[in-house]
Order: structure tokens, then C-alpha cells, then sequence
């Protein structure tokens, strides 16, 4: 396979080169078209999908740049009523059509000639949301979409200040690197305290959420939203069993791990006992990591990166900063978190995050960097469908590279001894990172499942689940004010439900290329690049075989992961 990064965008043929999605009138003519077209042999069904496809580009580019625009300037009203437009006036119009459409197709009598082996995934997705699709979900999916952004609004606006300067709470973090424990725990406070003024918004929101969603299970005939969304979700190769046996396989497996993990650390830095605040800290005299220095260093460096590992990665972080797809660095005013956002039409995503100068800015670059390269590779299939990928799979894509690029980190660091600290630093953060899945996971279960619970049931069963997964090397005494609200920093659990296990799936999958790779580089890339290249057209197990993984989550699989990474860890020490 010949890769090249030089993406073009689609060209369109059933849609006007100049129109831009304005409003429902002038957009619904082509849906109507799309749902009363004759279609009288396989050839018609054929153009029909690619034109159906060509629509489903433009209108999904268009939600992606009202989402990315909002995010990078949440302070901007008119860039929140634009993405608000969208939600409430043209998402649920094209609901029905989209619910027609898919009718069309599995009524066509020239599906069966379709291949079966090309289509067997999209067909399943389309049959999927035929069951799921009720008239009555219709406004209260367009209201969940709005009220969903509320949770960035309130985070976007919560600052700190350390030494008389302003500091959003993504910038503050970094001083829980610095050597002086009073500093670490000065800013630990502040930053909890400032969670801590706007808890009551946080809960009355989420509380909202719970019970929307729980009315769109109730009326697409589900008990509960969470069985609803295990189906939207398109789980169709594991259950909440499985979901279950991870969570109690991380106890067995991981846990033991991180208590190593901590115990290390307290030694290092020389403590009797471990704080919260002491965590991501440095002794006396070893200065926080500085891997780059503002968003454009962090770019560049990260360009030299994939450089080595391959250059057809680069050559997509290079398109990207032509096209100026990044807004890298955290400011007052701008949504939390980081993301890749596919750009349907495009073909090259967009990067949105928080740097701050931190390692786990690092992390989060080559991660959505990871995201970037899946995008470029799925461009190419000629269904917009074809690109709608997994989550499980989309995550080893960027998890995969988090680890594959810790053997060329040498473009962000001079030293060994700092190339070596980061490396420590990320194998950690892969090892620490499972029991917060495992909670958030088992935490969205219980909400879902007792969907009419008070918010001091809840407290009290995050407090649960929150100890069942907490190492003992760590003192959390006094804390338990800021510790009961902890589930509010996951934005996850406002923007996306039940999204999260995937990462502790995909991460056993990128822990297993990441063997591959430290035998055989080459071998490892070859398979990344072939199941990426593969979007969702293949089944979970499929594409994992595709990478020369194995679909797993028993005990004993993950028992052999931590076993790896263990024994690497120890090579650093």
C-alpha cells in the first residue's frame, strides 16, 4: 500500500460545490430526493448510496466545525448559538429521513447483491438503528445534545490563581510537578476548591442528563439507558459481563502493579507518607519535565517524532497545520480536555487541546495524533459509513502510538536521563490510567441501573466504588470533600455515556502492538496500518485480528499484558 498524506477533499456531485448548510429548507430537498429516487437495479442502489454518503460528509463537516469552533472560544455567544441552531433545528429533521433512508435500503430488493462481506457491518449498523429509532426520542436527543455542552461551559470558566497570576485549572496542574511540597499542596487545594464552588451545577446537570436518557431508553422499549446504550453503541461483541470481569480483572491484576507504582514514589521523593499532591512530583533538585515550549515547539517536535517512526505520519500532522487544523495550547475561555474531530468531507481532522508545557501533553499530542492517522488511512473507503469505526478499535490507534513513539522521544528531550523519566512517566500513566476506567465504568452501571437514585446515593456509591479500586499507598485523609466530587472532572460522563470502557479495551490492545513493536517495529506498523486502514468495515474481533491482536478481556489476558509492561517498567528503574 502506497500512503501518502496529500488528502483531498471529496469532491461532490450530487451536491451543489457551493453550498454551505445554512438552514433545514435549503438542505431538506436533497433528503427528499434521496428518499423518493426510483431504484430499479444495483447500479441505481449503488450511485444512490454514494450520493446519500456525499450528504451525510457535508452535513456531518458542518457539525464538527460548530462543535470545534464553540470549544476553542466558549465565551463567543454567537459561536454557541450556531452549534445550539444546529442541534435543536436541523438534527432533528433530519432524524426521520435518516430513519427513512435506512428503510429504503434494507427494503431494496437489490440489497441481497450487495457484497455481502463489504457491507455485512453497515448493514448491521443500519438494521441496529432502525430498532433503536422512535419519533418521540427525536426532541429530547436534540435537547441532551445542547445541554451536554453546558458541562464545558461551567468547566471552561473555572480558573485559579497561584502567585498573583490567573491560571486555568489544565495550567495549574503543572505546579503538582514542582519540588516544593507546600506549593504542590497549596494548588492541589485550589484547584479542588474551585471544583468544589460549582459542584451543586455539576449535579443538578447530571441529574438532568440521567433522566433524560432514561426517558429515550423508556421509549425506545429499553429498561434502562444503559441496555439502550450498549446497542446505540453498536457493543455488539461484548456485553456488560464482559464489561464486569474487566472491572474485577483490574483489581486482581493492576492493582498490585500501581501499589508498586506509588510505594517507588514514596521512597524517591523520601516521604513517610504519599499525598494526592505528591503524585506527579519530582525530589529536590530534579526539575519538571520541559518537553517543548508553546504550542507551535510542541508541533514541530511532535512532526520530527513521527518522522522516525514513519513518515507518512508526519506527512498528516503536516497537512493538518497547512489546513491550520490544530488549536493546541489552553487559554481562559476555551473548553477542556483534547480531541481529534474527523472531518468527514475534509478528510483531515482537527486537533483540539490544552497544552500547558506538561509531559502529559505529550501523551495527549501523539494520542489525538494516533486519532489523525486513522482518519487519513479510513479517507480513502468510499462510504462515509466505511469510516465509522469502533471506539475500541479508534482508541489502540491512539493509544498504540502513545507507546510506539516513547523509542523516538529523543525530538522532545537532550538528556537520556529526562528521555528515560518520561518513558517511567508514560508506562505509568498506562498502568495508573485502569482502575479510573474500571471506576467511571462501574459508576455509570449503578447510575444507570437505579436511574431515580438522590444525589447522596450517588455520593455514597461513587465513595464505594471510588475505595474498591483505591491503592492503600496513598493518604487521602481530609480530602474526602474534594474526593466525593471527583466523578466531575470526567467529562465523559456529561458528553459521551457509557464511552470510557474503551479505553481499558483499547489499551490492552495497544499494550499487545506495543509488544509486537518492541520485537519487531516494522511488523507492528504494518499491521497498525492495515486495520486502521480497514474503518469499521469489519467486525471488533476482526479488526483486532487484523492487527495481530486478540479480542480478550478475560483475567488471564490482562494478567500477561501487566506482566509485559511490568518487566519493561522494571528495564527503566
Amino acid at each position: 500500500m502506497t500512503l501518502s498524506a496529500d488528502i483531498k477533499k471529496l469532491e461532490r456531485h450530487f451536491i451543489p460545490a457551493d453550498f454551505v448548510v445554512k438552514d433545514w429548507d435549503s438542505l431538506e430537498p436533497y433528503f427528499r430526493n434521496l428518499s423518493e429516487r426510483e431504484l430499479s437495479s444495483l447500479p441505481d442502489l449503488e450511485q444512490w448510496l454514494k450520493d446519500m454518503s456525499e450528504l451525510e460528509a457535508v452535513v456531518s463537516e458542518d457539525a464538527c466545525w460548530r462543535q470545534i469552533r464553540m470549544t476553542c472560544d466558549t465565551t463567543d455567544k454567537s459561536l454557541e448559538e450556531a452549534f445550539t441552531y444546529f442541534c435543536m433545528e436541523i438534527q432533528p429533521r433530519l432524524q426521520p429521513y435518516a430513519d427513512q433512508l435506512n428503510r429504503k435500503l434494507i427494503d431494496c430488493p437489490f440489497t441481497k447483491e450487495l457484497d455481502k462481506e463489504k457491507y455485512f457491518t453497515y448493514l448491521r449498523s443500519v438494521k441496529k438503528n432502525i430498532d433503536l429509532f422512535r419519533e418521540a426520542n427525536i426532541p429530547l436527543q436534540a435537547e441532551l445534545s445542547v445541554m451536554q455542552q453546558q458541562y464545558g461551559a461551567i468547566a471552561g470558566k473555572m480558573t485559579v490563581e497561584v502567585n498573583g497570576q490567573e491560571y486555568t485549572l489544565q495550567q495549574a496542574s503543572k505546579f503538582l510537578e514542582s519540588h516544593d511540597r507546600e506549593l504542590r499542596e497549596q494548588v492541589y487545594r485550589k484547584i479542588q476548591e474551585r471544583r468544589l464552588q460549582d459542584q451543586q451545577a455539576m449535579h443538578d446537570l447530571y441529574s438532568q442528563l440521567v433522566q433524560k436518557r432514561q426517558q429515550v431508553a423508556e421509549n425506545a422499549g429499553f429498561a434502562n439507558y444503559r441496555d439502550y446504550k450498549f446497542v446505540e453503541l453498536g457493543r455488539f461483541d461484548y456485553s456488560k459481563e464482559d464489561c464486569f470481569q474487566f472491572h474485577e480483572a483490574v483489581k486482581l491484576h493492576v492493582l498490585p502493579l500501581i501499589e508498586k507504582i506509588y510505594q517507588r514514589k514514596k521512597q524517591k521523593l523520601g516521604l513517610d507518607t504519599l499525598r494526592p499532591w505528591d503524585t506527579e512530583a519530582e525530589p529536590e533538585g530534579i526539575e519538571p519535565l520541559k518537553p517543548f515550549t508553546d504550542g507551535n515547539d510542541l508541533y514541530e517536535r511532535s512532526v520530527k517524532c513521527f518522522e522516525q517512526m514513519n513518515p507518512f505520519f508526519a506527512g498528516c500532522l503536516r497537512k493538518m497545520n497547512e489546513l491550520k487544523h490544530f488549536d493546541l495550547e489552553s487559554r481562559k475561555g476555551k473548553a477542556p480536555g483534547g480531541y481529534n474531530c474527523p472531518l468527514a468531507e475534509s478528510g483531515a481532522p482537527f486537533i483540539f487541546m490544552n497544552a500547558a508545557g506538561q509531559m502529559s501533553d505529550v501523551t495527549t499530542m501523539v494520542h489525538e495524533g494516533g486519532h489523525a492517522i486513522h482518519s487519513f488511512l479510513a479517507h480513502e473507503l468510499e462510504l462515509s459509513a466505511f469510516k465509522e469505526y469502533p471506539m475500541e478499535i479508534a482508541e489502540v490507534a491512539s493509544m498504540s502510538m502513545e507507546l510506539f513513539s516513547m523509542n523516538h522521544w529523543d525530538s522532545f528531550f537532550d538528556k537520556e536521563e529526562d528521555l528515560k523519566r518520561a518513558k517511567e512517566h508514560q508506562l505509568e500513566r498506562t498502568i495508573t490510567i485502569f482502575p479510573w476506567i474500571a471506576i467511571i465504568d462501574k459508576f455509570q452501571h449503578w447510575v444507570y441501573e437505579n436511574p431515580q437514585h438522590t444525589k447522596e446515593e450517588r455520593t455514597d456509591q461513587w465513595m464505594n466504588i471510588l475505595n474498591e479500586f483505591s491503592t492503600n499507598s496513598i493518604d487521602y485523609t481530609g480530602l474526602d470533600a474534594y474526593r466525593q466530587i471527583g466523578w466531575q472532572r470526567q467529562l465523559h460522563l456529561f458528553e459521551v455515556p457509557f464511552y470510557y470502557i474503551e479505553y481499558g479495551i483499547a489499551q490492552l490492545g495497544a499494550i499487545g502492538l506495543w509488544m509486537q513493536y518492541q520485537q519487531n517495529p516494522q511488523q507492528a506498523l504494518n499491521n497498525y496500518i492495515n486495520a486502521l486502514s480497514l474503518g469499521g468495515t469489519k467486525t471488533l474481533p476482526e479488526l483486532y485480528r487484523a492487527a495481530g491482536l486478540k479480542f480478550d478481556l478475560s483475567p488471564d489476558h490482562i494478567k500477561t499484558l501487566m506482566e509485559f509492561t511490568a518487566t519493561e517498567m522494571e528495564k527503566l528503574y
